[in-house]
C-alpha cells in the first residue's frame, strides 16, 4: 500500500519527537535517519500525486478536444446533407 503524503509526513514528525525525546545517542540517530527517510518518502509521494493530476488533466482535455472536433465534424456533414 502507498503511503500517502500526509501519512509520510506524520510518520516524520513522530520519528523528530521520539529523536527530540531520545537520550541515547544511537536512538537518536536512529529516529534522524527515519525522520529523513520518511520526509524523503513524503516528497515522493507528493510529486506522483502531482504528475498523476497532470496526467489526467492532460487525458481530460484530449478528450474534449476530440468529442469538440466530432461534434463539428458531425455539424458539417449534417450542413451537407441538407
Amino acid at each position: 500500500m502507498a503511503d500517502t503524503y500526509e501519512a509520510c509526513c506524520e510518520r516524520a514528525d513522530k520519528a523528530a519527537a521520539a529523536a527530540a525525546a531520545a537520550t541515547l545517542d544511537n536512538v537518536r540517530d536512529r529516529e534522524l535517519r527515519a525522520e529523513k527517510t520518511w520526509r524523503g518518502l513524503a516528497e515522493k509521494a507528493r510529486s506522483v500525486a502531482e504528475q498523476r493530476e497532470k496526467v489526467e488533466r492532460e487525458k481530460r482535455e484530449q478528450r474534449e478536444a476530440e468529442a469538440e472536433a466530432a461534434a463539428e465534424a458531425a455539424a458539417q456533414e449534417q450542413g451537407l446533407e441538407a
